[in-house]
C-alpha cells in the first residue's frame, strides 16, 4: 500500500539518547481528529508545518495508512487553533543507529516524564539495532498514540 507507515515504539529507560543525538527540536501539534479510524494532525515543526493524516492501525499496531504534505507555519498555525482542546509540546532527538533513525520524542506539559522513541521500518519484521537506553515495547498500545495522549496525558494515569 502506498503511503504505508511501518513503524516500532519504546519507552526509554535512561537519558543517554541525548548525547548520541545528532538533533533535537521543537514540536507543537493538535488535533482536528483523534478519531482512531482517521487522526487528523497538525504540526508545527521548528520553522516548517504539517498536516497529516492516519488511518486505523493494523492488528499488530505497527503498520497504518499515512499521508502529510508540508503547511506554512501561518497555516498550521490557523488551524492549530481549530484543533481538539489539548496541544501536545515536545521534544524530538533524532538518533541515527547502523541502518536506522530513531525518533525520542520528551514529552513536556501534562505529559511531561513520559518519553519514547520510535523506530520506522521498511517491513514488520525487520532486524534493527536496539541501543542500550531502548525499554519496554508500546508498539499498538492506543494509550501511547499522541492522539490518545492528547486526551488523557500521562500526568493523569
Amino acid at each position: 500500500m502506498e503511503h504505508l507507515e511501518i513503524e516500532r515504539k519504546f519507552l526509554v529507560t535512561s537519558d543517554a539518547y541525548q548525547q548520541e543525538a545528532t538533533s533535537s527540536t521543537r514540536i507543537a501539534q493538535g488535533f482536528l481528529s483523534t478519531d482512531p479510524q482517521r487522526t487528523v494532525r497538525v504540526r508545527i515543526m521548528g520553522n516548517q508545518g504539517f498536516l497529516t493524516v492516519k488511518g486505523a492501525s493494523n492488528a499488530s499496531g505497527t503498520s497504518r495508512f499515512e499521508w502529510e504534505t508540508e503547511i506554512t507555519v501561518a497555516e498550521a498555525t490557523n488551524l492549530i487553533d481549530l484543533c481538539e482542546d489539548v496541544i501536545l509540546e515536545k521534544v524530538r532527538y533524532t538518533v541515527p543507529l547502523g541502518n536506522h533513525v530513531f525518533e525520542v520524542d520528551e514529552f513536556l506539559g501534562e505529559n511531561k516524564g513520559l518519553v519514547v522513541a520510535e523506530v520506522e521500518l521498511q517491513h514488520e519484521d525487520e532486524f534493527f539495532k536496539r541501543p542500550s537506553w531502548l525499554g519496554e515495547e508500546v508498539t499498538g498500545l492506543k494509550e501511547y498514540y499522541n492522539s490518545q495522549l492528547s486526551q488523557k496525558p500521562f500526568s493523569e494515569w
